[in-house]
């Protein structure tokens, strides 16, 4: 230890302090070692892998369930042939067993009047059931219903009409998909709400139609999510903007559609006299079609 009396700044009070071998071993190891500390490089590798994981995160999200839910199509186990409609009441499980129409339900033109494969009351399902062809007028639904795992190898007039008269009527379909549709996939006639969901289509007019020129006619809504849509196509939602229908459409997959001619969403306006109804135009506006360019994938 050293000493110095007092403050000044004469030359005899100048100390020089010289290396000694020892010495600078210990302000080399304190550089060295606050660089090289484990706290110093921690925060570093975090901040790496974080960056990386929350990007990785961040687009797997939507891509994935875009096309979870859609199986492939099924294999009948077994095949009946209807030659009158079968009336559903409760559940009814087909074990995805084939049905075709024969007889008086053997059609398989774009008639109207035709009568259906199935029937389902108010608050019925129908599940794990594939339409062959011919597939007549499809499945009708009489009030709420749920269509869940039902496929359409070649769609008949419609694969499904809706035709509930209360506003709180809600209709589901639920997984499955539908092929060769000349015309429309689902009709709806009735009033209510279709969910249309996990489902895929190709090869079709439209996906879903809300009733142009029905007698009677009713404020509609379509809720279209996680469909997969193969072209050719040419609607996939076709609505009533001067009754108030809306379309709400998200996680929307089209492919090969190269040049975008399929319409996502296209307003009519419709009337109850059997006219033709008149084409308002097509696209997002906000208010009756509802989703964004973000909402519709191309591949």
């Amino acid at each position: 230890m050293a000493q110095q009396n007092s403050c000044d700044k004469a030359a005899t009070k100048t100390w020089t302090l010289a290396a000694a071998s020892a010495a600078p071993t210990t302000p080399t190891l304190s550089a060295t070692s606050r660089p090289a500390s484990p706290s110093a490089s921690a925060p570093s590798a975090s901040a790496t892998s974080a960056v990386p994981s929350a990007t990785a995160t961040g687009p797997a999200t939507p891509t994935a369930s875009a096309t979870s839910a859609l199986g492939a199509w099924p294999t009948p186990s077994g095949q009946q042939a209807v030659t009158s409609t079968i009336e559903v009441s409760g559940t009814y499980d087909g074990s995805l067993k084939r049905f075709y129409g024969s007889g008086a339900l053997g059609s398989d033109d774009q008639g109207e009047g035709q009568d259906p494969l199935f029937t389902l009351a108010d608050g019925a399902v129908l599940k794990n059931v594939v339409l062959g062809t011919p597939a007549a007028d499809g499945v009708h639904c009489l009030g709420s219903c749920t269509l869940q795992n039902v496929w359409w190898e070649n769609v008949g007039e419609d694969a499904a009409s809706f035709k509930g008269k209360s506003a709180s009527a809600t209709y589901l379909v639920s997984g499955g998909g539908a092929k060769g549709a000349d015309d429309k996939v689902f009709q709806h006639n009735g009033a209510g709400t279709l969910t249309i969901k996990d489902f895929q289509v190709s090869d079709f007019g439209k996906l879903y139609r809300s009733c142009g020129n029905c007698s009677t006619q009713y404020k509609r809504a379509v809720v279209i999510s996680n469909v997969k849509v193969t072209a050719p196509g040419k609607v996939l939602a076709g609505i009533n903007t001067n009754y108030g229908d809306t379309a709400t459409i998200s996680g929307l997959q089209i492919v090969g559609d190269s040049g975008k001619k399929i319409k996502i969403c296209e307003r009519f306006k419709g009337n109850d006299t059997g006219a033709e109804p008149t084409s308002l135009g097509s696209g997002p506006d906000g208010t009756s079609c509802r989703y964004t360019a973000s909402d519709v994938t191309y591949s």
